[in-house]
């Protein structure tokens, strides 16, 4: 998981400590209350830690990542979503990069989809980090009690992130979120079982072959949503922006 890209002064204390300002800033530690100015000054004189998010003001230090319940979900995520992305030009993925959403929020979604056209896009890239919120964010979570669940997606809706969905590695369960007037909603699944994206068409997840490891099934589903008449008419309306 990658820290946010540290600023030129910071560079420049790490290369000569005799100058260095570090003493005077205090360390990232659970439960501080910061804003996300503050935050990111003491997360870029911390080159060593690269796990901390800043939810609603407060900060988060994650525990190692877990292999099973987190490295390789997140892994097998990240595939599903990127052959979505090789299929669908105008759009960005990420993996746990470094997200700017508000005054008191910054986050590291563990999958991410964005527009990039700018008449489409709700983000942008400022001074190395994103700043404002991707259309899709996806979460590695261990189970329901865990802050992606809860002050996170309260983050996130606010925000305005279009889809959020959770995978619930212990609870062998996935949720996904849509935003409707300003409130998150199931996104139902069809009589199939399979998901549909409503934010970027074609995006279609065989939620049980995920849970039982089924990658496979998994890009076989992907694939019909790809072949469909609504994901051709994505690409051509993302090519139509990025042309303007």
């Amino acid at each position: 998981m990658p820290a946010p890209p540290r600023t030129a002064s910071a560079i420049r204390e790490l290369e000569n400590p005799a100058t260095s300002t570090n003493m005077a800033v205090p360390p990232l530690q659970t439960g501080d209350r910061l804003s996300s100015d503050e935050f990111l000054r003491r997360y870029e004189r911390m080159p060593d830690v690269n796990n901390a998010e800043l939810i609603a003001g407060t900060v988060l230090m994650r525990s190692p990542v877990s292999v099973p319940q987190h490295a390789v979900p997140h892994a097998e995520f990240l595939v599903w979503a990127g052959v979505f992305r090789a299929r669908t030009p105008g759009i960005e993925i990420g993996d746990n990069g470094t997200v700017r959403l508000d005054y008191n929020s910054v986050v590291q979604p563990d999958v991410s989809l964005r527009v990039v056209a700018e008449p489409l896009a709700q983000s942008r890239i400022v001074g190395g980090l994103l700043e404002g919120a991707p259309e899709w964010i996806g979460e590695i979570a261990a189970s329901s009690v865990s802050y992606d669940l809860h002050d996170k997606r309260d983050v996130y809706r606010r925000n305005g992130v279009q889809e959020y969905v959770v995978w619930r590695v212990l609870d062998q369960a996935l949720d996904w979120f849509v935003l409707r007037d300003g409130q998150y909603e199931r996104l139902p699944q069809g009589d199939d079982g399979i998901f549909r994206s409503e934010i970027f068409k074609g995006l279609w997840l065989d939620a049980a072959a995920l849970l039982r490891r089924d990658l496979a099934r998994v890009l076989d589903v992907l694939q019909q949503g790809l072949a469909g008449a609504e994901h051709q008419a994505l690409v051509e309306k993302l090519a139509q922006a990025a042309g303007t």
